[in-house]
């Protein structure tokens, strides 16, 4: 092995030793097409593994590349690492960007918050950017702490952890299999536990002694302590989409029908002919719509507009709107001051609290901007939009260079702005873009549609870049293109986006696709979790509207954080053919998951349904009525598929003892065996941090 150092602070570069035709990854040479290591092939296995000289803690890895784009570059790849080659945990699964810049990435090394050491690096290509094209890697960085005085304590620990779970691994092997005398020698000669005491009790009041009523106490326990709840969190989302059909419109009302949490309000608005001034409260508990005003610039609020933005103070009951459009032939200096109104929901009345903006220290007047309200501080935030000027239409580029506004905060109580960032050419973490979403984070399609997505800190004032948009995060991230909507939710840490039109504006038809997505930003991912169904493409006879909306864009979408809904209203469908229809339909868009009490009543459906299978092998009567009596109680008849599971069910009464029993088995070791399945799929509906070891001893085993 031929020893390579790099780096100057050992500290943070770690020495790597490679075979002597390997060196040159660990050397930049990015204008040298031969400093590379290659693969033979393109199809697996594929690897390369680096050894450290001593253990140290990786941290994180940096892989370098060609001048150029190259199709070698590694589009997917896996990162595991270990102290011997044999036994690697993945650290990291990614890929690259087709392009010539450095890219580093943060290697997973920590197991219960402590850091744990490696000795070997093993990378394994799994995609290139060309198809059918070997494998390159042009230069590598391995960054972490090599300091014995940190390193020794973490080996120390990773030894005894491993100990531990090797224990661990044989006490489960061994009270699955009923070792008893194993079991409790091993345990009580190393006093590790397998698990939390709540599950030892589960399994004894199970597995060992059968009482049944017991154990659906334990679990209704369970469920109330909220143990299901990071299970829950895991599941996937499964969108329900409802048409919402209101009752008869009320007629103007003078008041506001009820508090902003159960209350989804609509101002104005481009009808496909002329912008509009009316004002509409919806009542989610009355489902009714009522109008607030037909129009609101006869009492003393904003004027009919389009491409504005609302956002609601539900602490003070109040609502702020600000931005507008104008077409190029109305445009004039006197028109393009940027008003900014506040409405009142108790009083019902309106109030100007700027008629310049711009002149206020605030924004131009832009269209297209995002606003987005801290109510416990007080303060509002527009961030991006086009700037309207007098200089032709918007989109001649030619005239002029389209101007884009910044990001601002408005402080309500002082009734002051402040300019938080400036526009920029710069395609920076600081850029601020047109046609973009605001939440509390930035997810910004810009005006060269990009993806990407910034955090901004509030308390720091510090853009943090999340994701930069290229081709590395296609298909994981939000489609490019604008009007994109999003909200969300502090309590589940989530950014909810629903996507607009796409890029290509000349196929707007073939284009005009929505899909919502869900960012959950603590895991830092995203994840689909709706499209629109194309079947209805293949079959326009299809009743769409009774089940999805059908796809648009400039649509608005709100949030009730508490009832855990969306509503989405109105929008463009983008049809060629009748270019000025605009909808006027509403949804209501709720995103299930399994539900705490679905949960209590699929384990006692398991619990039971076990139960009576017992029963049935040695008491058929008594098994008939507890399937008529018990076991029914816990199956949702609506559903097909447990109704045919639950129909099927009887046939267990027809069958000999000996049908339930293996060769070779007892009927104790069946029963035994038998319970402690069904222990272990309740098992799986816990923490991780209260559960046995995931892995079984025997699969250790190789041939």
């Amino acid at each position: 092995m031929a020893e390579l150092h790099f780096g100057i602070n050992r500290v943070n570069y770690l020495p790597v030793c490679l075979p002597s035709g390997c060196r040159n990854i660990l050397v930049d040479k990015p204008n040298d097409q031969s400093s590379r290591w290659s693969s033979e092939s393109n199809y697996p296995p594929q690897y390369l593994i680096l050894k450290l000289e001593r253990p140290a803690i990786v941290q994180s890895i940096t892989f370098g590349k060609y001048e150029k784009t190259h199709v070698c570059n590694l589009k997917k790849f896996k990162v595991f690492g270990g102290m011997s080659e044999e036994n690697m945990t993945e650290l990291l699964s990614s890929g690259l960007k087709n392009d010539y810049n450095k890219e580093t990435f943060t290697l997973k090394h920590k197991i219960d918050e402590q850091m744990f050491p490696c000795r070997f690096v093993k990378i394994v290509p799994l995609m290139s950017w060309g198809p059918s094209f070997n494998f390159s890697i042009w230069y590598i960085e391995l960054h972490g702490i090599e300091d014995p005085d940190v390193v020794q304590p973490c080996l120390n620990w990773y030894s005894k952890y491993r100990e531990q779970e090797a224990i661990r691994l044989c006490l489960k092997h061994f009270r699955q299999h009923n070792y008893t005398e194993a079991f409790e020698s091993l345990q009580k000669k190393t006093r590790i536990a397998l698990e939390h005491p709540m599950l030892t009790h589960l399994h004894d009041r199970l597995v060992l002694r059968g009482d049944f009523d017991a154990c659906e106490e334990l679990i209704d326990k369970a469920v109330r302590d909220g143990l299901f709840n990071q299970y829950i969190s895991q599941q996937e989302y499964k969108p329900r989409w409802s048409q919402i059909i209101p009752k008869c419109n009320k007629g103007t009302s003078s008041v506001s029908p009820c508090g902003p949490a159960e209350t989804v309000y609509l101002f104005g608005g481009w009808d496909g002919t002329q912008d509009l001034a009316d004002f509409w409260a919806y009542s989610v508990q009355e489902n009714q719509w009522a109008c607030i005003s037909r129009d609101t610039e006869k009492e003393s609020g904003p004027s009919a507009r389009s491409c504005h933005k609302m956002c609601i103070d539900s602490q003070r009951r109040q609502i702020y709107t600000l931005g507008r459009y104008l077409d190029s032939s109305v445009r004039n200096s006197k028109s393009l001051k940027s008003d900014f109104y506040r409405y009142d929901i108790d009083a019902n009345t309106w109030t100007l609290l700027s008629e310049d903006t711009s002149a206020d220290g605030g924004p131009k007047l832009v269209f297209d901007h995002q606003m987005c309200m801290d109510s416990e501080k007080h303060m509002i935030y527009t961030f991006g939009g086009r700037i309207l000027t007098c200089n032709g239409s918007v989109e001649d580029s030619r005239t002029s260079e389209p101007q884009f506004s910044g990001l601002y905060a408005y402080h309500c109580q002082a009734g002051t702005w402040s300019l938080l960032r400036e526009d920029s050419c710069n395609a920076g973490p600081e850029d601020v873009h047109f046609s973009h979403t605001l939440c509390a984070s930035l997810f910004s399609p810009s005006k060269t549609y990009l993806n990407d997505f910034f955090s901004y800190d509030v308390d720091g004032d510090h853009v943090e870049i999340i994701s930069d948009g290229t081709k590395k995060d296609s298909g994981m991230v939000p489609m490019t293109g604008f009007t994109q909507r999003a909200t969300i939710d502090p309590e589940l840490n989530e950014i909810h986006v629903l996507s607009g039109l796409s890029k290509d504006k000349d196929k707007r038809e073939e284009n005009v696709r929505n899909s919502f997505w869900i960012y959950d930003i603590a895991r830092n991912n995203w994840s689909c979790v709706y499209k629109n169904d194309q079947a209805v493409k293949e079959n326009p006879s299809k009743a769409l509207q009774e089940e999805e909306p059908c796809p648009r864009f400039a649509h608005q979408l709100v949030y009730d954080e508490m009832h855990k809904v969306h509503y989405l209203f109105g929008g463009n469908p983008g049809k060629s053919c009748s270019p000025k229809m605009r909808l006027d339909d509403f949804w209501s868009l709720k995103l299930c998951r399994p539900s705490k009490e679905y949960l209590l009543r699929h384990c006692r459906y398991l619990i039971r349904k076990y139960r009576f299978e017992e029963k049935a092998q040695s008491e058929p009567l008594s098994a008939l009525k507890y399937l008529q009596n018990d076991l029914s109680l816990t199956v949702d008849h609506s559903d097909p598929d447990e109704t045919k599971e639950f129909q099927l069910l009887p046939s267990a009464l027809f069958k000999s003892s000996s049908d339930f029993i293996p060769l070779g088995f007892s009927d104790v070791d069946q029963t035994y065996a038998q319970r402690t399945q069904l222990f272990d799929t309740l098992v799986n509906f816990f923490p991780d941090s209260m559960t046995p070891p995931k892995g079984n001893l025997v699969d250790l085993i190789t041939l």
